[in-house]
């Protein structure tokens, strides 16, 4: 079975970094990349621009700005937790929030990690290979 991650960003040099760091880590999932929640819970739910889409193929995980147009993240994380279909998906909040309430609000809505992003590349390289290894590799997701 492929892995896939959905990685809901909508700043370009956080998502080129996040590309270029998945790349360079040699991980070989499919990411596809929503600019904004509502593109995000369009993807997940097979509407609007996705509708038709094959909704058997669901991310492995979900990585997750908060700071979104048009639906932000915690709204996201709120509809996807709400849905039989996609609240056993994991969350991965990676944002650069450092509100102690988007935290908290995070955990509460059912993420399943919060992350706030790295600014060094270095770290940022290391950060991706670990989430990785965990949601990919070593975490057992539901079946």
């Amino acid at each position: 079975m492929t892995k896939m991650i959905l990685l809901v960003e909508d700043n370009r040099d956080d998502e080129e970094l996040t590309l270029i760091a998945f790349r360079k880590n040699h991980l070989a999932n499919e990411i596809v990349v929503a600019r904004d929640g509502a593109e995000a819970l369009d993807y997940l739910f097979g509407t609007g621009t996705y509708a038709g889409r094959d909704l058997s193929v669901m991310p492995t995980v979900i990585l997750l700005d908060l700071k979104l147009p048009k639906v932000d993240g915690l709204e996201v994380l709120r509809r996807l937790r709400e849905n039989e279909r996609t609240k056993r998906i994991p969350v991965v909040v990676l944002t650069s929030s450092k509100e102690q309430q988007d935290i908290v609000d995070s955990y509460n809505l059912g993420a399943n990690s919060y992350i706030r992003k790295p600014v060094d590349f270095t770290t940022f390289m290391e950060a991706a290979r670990q989430l990785d290894l965990y949601w990919l590799v070593l975490n057992e997701a539901t079946p």
